[in-house]
């Protein structure tokens, strides 16, 4: 039965889950539970990609700030370089040193720092002895080296170790830069307020960086700097002036870009018109040139013309004695990226659904088992209806077992779990089992339990259902199904509270109340032979009969109207009136299939429904099934006649075996209590 989110009346049915509802929120959990990891794996590598990309902007202000720069702003540009990587890491000092040639030594040659920690001079000169290991690693062997703590130094760093804690340095990453075959200076970052953690795939950034830097320092402003400096990536560099926005520089991977993707040879001092296929790009450029010169910088996205890629574009103003003169520009193909993160997106996405999915599911059977079938939400205002609540008031309380009697389709799984909800083991768990649902085969071991081997197919011990209703409820419904070679185990756990497993000679007890429900006639069950007589007698303590729908029809305009409003919704229809011939039509219908059936018949009904009052599609089928005029009677007028038939087949034995009350399925008492109410006196 499917239960609508926010449904506050729910009719009167009998299909409840079979699944055992704590291994279904424990499979639920463990599902969230994994897929909670693998957001939070996505979830990190989403913040690697964006420190990647951050550094890759960085890099690109870094090569832009070297174009055109006058030797005499190198060294500041580098040092401007060292503090943005100190704030990109956050971290106190990040130098570059230069390695002494000849020399087992390294001296400052740049350095930036916070305010707060001790300066370190440009010129200082630092003996390898006082870092021997780190000396072979990073100089001799030409590797990277990084530690978060000092505790991941190996026990051959011992020295160094013992230098890093006298210089208070709690993390530090180091990259060599490597020179034709020797390495040529090594960019060194560490802390010392804090412990850092370093990705590792920002190393080989560092190293263009460090390239760069080290190009700029050796070639000093000179054109081979230039061309250098341009060409030691495979991005696009170029420049423009501020006049005609013409080319007055421009590197290997601009040229090739112009030189294969389109088969121009590009040359300095060709203008966006020369460059361009159609005025509208060209215009389009001329626009990102001027938007450079009013605000200085600015980055941005642009999708090129061919071969449908993206391009990363960082634009900067470029100054000689405070005048701008022109415009430079990094570009940086991304479309594996765009396409890295659009998948990673998807993903993400899809593993939210999933999340919120589970989610609704997880809250819907909680819903289903916990609201949706309780006392409150049975719909019906008839006597008769009212006086099978009553009864199950009184028993819900105590821990006798029930048994459920009534046509299918009348609800005895709602009143079921409405007496569990009432009772004192509401907290604990519903069990439902149907009878009718389990081969005959793997019943037993359904209910209660299997270990390891116990046949064949059995690869794993398994939980009875008894076992895990222990402390709460256990619904069985349809009983009437039971195969007799199980009737007598179900009948010692009834009296004793005791089983064994299937394979097993272990004993286990268990504390569980049974209510159980049919729709068949137990007791010429038990005259056929198909059902035994002492279970009987243990299962009816306390019978609950349901009254079948057509004797209770003033109910039927209300379970009308909840299950329009109910298939309105999902139909997206509004259906406002159901006619008064309708009703009655409905009414009449004796109802073989009960409020199952009527909810089947509204639904078809809403269904084909055109405007705003309902069509019974059904008509015909139930005009035919009118009942004859003197069976309108009020029930008060039915229940005194049947209950005085009844009493004349038993010569009027109330108790006892043969008596009324084992036939109608009320208690003594209260069949007595109903004489006296109905004025019935015997002849």
């Amino acid at each position: 039965m499917h239960i609508e989110p926010g449904q506050h009346e729910f009719e009167m049915q009998d299909d409840i889950p079979e699944q055992n509802i704590q291994t279904l929120a424990q499979e639920i959990s463990n599902i969230t539970d994994q897929m909670t990891v693998e957001m939070e794996k996505r979830r990190q590598s989403e913040k690697t990609l964006a420190k990647c990309l951050e550094f890759d902007r960085l890099l690109a202000d870094f090569s832009a700030g070297f174009l055109n720069v006058p030797f005499d702003q190198a060294d500041r540009n580098i040092e401007h370089a060292l503090k943005r990587i100190c704030e990109f890491f956050g971290c106190d000092l990040c130098a570059l040193l230069e390695v002494l040639p000849g020399k087992a030594m390294w001296k400052v040659t740049h350095v930036a720092a916070t305010d707060d920690i001790p300066p370190v001079l440009r010129g200082t000169e630092l003996q390898s002895s006082i870092c021997p290991w780190f000396f072979q690693k990073v100089i001799q062997n030409r590797e990277s080296f990084s530690f978060s703590r000092l505790d991941e130094l190996p026990l051959e760093a011992s020295m160094d170790k013992k230098t890093f804690l006298e210089l208070g340095i709690r993390s530090l990453h180091e990259v060599p830069i490597i020179i034709g075959d020797s390495v040529d200076r090594v960019i060194f970052v560490c802390s010392v307020r804090k412990e850092c953690e370093w990705l590792g795939e920002l190393t080989p950034k560092l190293q263009i960086l460090g390239e760069i830097i080290a190009n700029a320092l050796e070639l000093k402003g000179s054109q081979t700097l230039h061309d250098t400096l341009i060409n030691s990536t495979s991005d696009m560099i170029w420049s423009v002036d501020s006049e005609r926005f013409g080319l007055t520089t421009f590197n290997r991977g601009l040229y090739e870009y112009f030189l294969h993707g389109i088969g121009l040879h590009i040359r300095v001092g060709m203008t966006p018109h020369d460059l361009l296929p159609t005025e509208e790009y060209a215009q389009k450029w001329c626009t990102f040139y001027r938007r450079a010169l009013e605000e200085g910088s600015f980055t941005t996205e642009y999708q090129v013309y061919t071969k449908n890629r993206t391009l990363r574009l960082n634009f900067n103003t470029l100054k000689r004695n405070d005048t701008v003169f022109g415009v430079s520009v990094f570009g940086q193909d991304i479309t594996e990226l765009k396409g890295l993160e659009e998948q990673m997106r998807k993903q993400l996405l899809e593993i939210e659904t999933l999340k919120h999915q589970v989610e609704k599911e997880n809250v819907y059977l909680r819903q289903e088992i916990k609201i949706g079938r309780g006392f409150d939400n049975i719909i019906g205002d008839s006597v008769a209806l009212k006086y099978v609540l009553f009864r199950s008031q009184q028993v819900a309380p105590t821990d006798a077992t029930v048994l459920i009697l009534g046509e299918t389709g009348t609800g005895k799984g709602m009143v079921a779990y409405a007496i569990h909800e009432m009772s004192p083991r509401k907290e604990k768990s519903l069990v439902t089992v149907n009878c009718a649902a389990l081969p005959e085969n793997l019943m037993e071991s359904e209910l209660f339990g299997r270990e390891k081997g116990a046949f064949t197919g059995a690869h794993a011990r398994q939980v009875g259902r008894f076992e895990v209703a222990n402390g709460g409820t256990i619904f069985l419904d349809e009983i009437g199904e039971m195969p007799l070679s199980l009737q007598a185990k179900l009948l010692r756990v009834l009296q004793d509270g005791q089983f064994e497993r299937l394979g097993s000679t272990r004993t286990i007890k268990v504390d569980v109340r049974v209510i159980a429900a049919t729709s068949r006639d137990l007791k010429s069950e038990v005259q056929n032979g198909r059902f035994r007589e002492d279970l009987f007698y243990r299962l009816n303590v306390f019978p609950v009969s349901l009254p079948p729908l057509r004797m209770r029809s003033e109910d039927i305009p209300q379970l009308v109207r909840h299950f329009i409003n109910k298939y309105a919704r999902k139909c997206g229809k509004h259906i406002e009136t159901v006619s008064k011939s309708t009703m009655q039509i409905l009414q009449d219908y004796e109802w073989p299939g009960n409020v199952r059936e009527l909810e089947h018949i509204i639904e078809r009904a809403v269904i084909t429904s055109q405007g705003s009052a309902l069509e019974l599609v059904d008509y015909l089928d139930l005009k035919t099934c009118d009942k004859p005029e003197d069976s309108l009677k009020d029930l008060e007028t039915m229940e005194r006649e049947y209950i005085l038939k009844v009493l004349q087949k038993t010569r009027w034995k109330i108790d006892g075996e043969g008596g009324a009350a084992g036939i109608l399925g009320l208690n003594p008492s209260t069949l007595r209590f109903r004489i006296k109410k109905l004025d019935i006196t015997r002849p």
